[in-house]
């Protein structure tokens, strides 16, 4: 069993999102990418177990405060990798064959992985929400990755998902603070 880890963690409540603040999203994150980079360094230096025990920590505590409703910023820029999972599952619910999801929706990127031909994600409907939700892909059900295990392999990802998601932004600005 993990260890149990003390952490003293601001319990300030986020903002709501609206398009302002997605803009000005932004551009703080811009502005403290490199102080962001600075110390994830440093996280990358501390117990492994101690790092994700604080990430997990904060994830919970930020999505209890944030609706993903309220923004959908990231099905409106990101393209989420496609696997071949994904495209049985949703040409599944959406009654196509999976040739056909691919060549209506599809696109090889230049990783040759298959990504969302335009973006925003062609299954998002009004308000934010997800038309294939329960049959989503498996990159768009574990984003924004905050909550997984061994977190100092994707600090890279994080640092990235600051400019577009408020959740990470607020939880890599609350790592900060934390009594370690």
């Amino acid at each position: 069993m993990p260890a149990k880890w003390e952490f003293q963690i601001s319990t300030g409540k986020m903002n709501k999102i609206t398009p302002e603040s997605l803009k000005d999203l932004g551009i703080a994150a811009k502005k403290q990418y490199e102080e962001n980079a600075a110390f994830f360094r440093q996280l990358g230096r501390k117990a492994p177990g101690k790092v994700d025990a604080a990430f997990h920590l904060l994830h919970e505590q930020i999505f209890k405060e944030v609706n993903c409703l309220d923004c959908g910023n990231c099905c409106h820029t990101l393209g989420p990798r496609i696997i071949d999972a994904d495209v049985r599952r949703i040409s599944a619910v959406l009654k196509i064959k999976p040739s056909e999801l691919t060549e209506k929706y599809l696109h090889l990127d230049e990783d040759n992985d298959y990504v969302f031909r335009t973006m925003p994600c062609p299954f998002l409907g009004p308000e934010n929400y997800c038309t294939i939700y329960n049959y989503r892909p498996r990159a768009c059900r574990e984003y924004p990755h905050t909550n997984r295990r061994r977190m100092y392999q994707i600090l890279g990802i994080t640092l990235k998902n600051t400019t577009t998601c408020p959740a990470v932004f607020e939880i890599v600005e609350r790592m900060k603070i934390v009594k370690w």
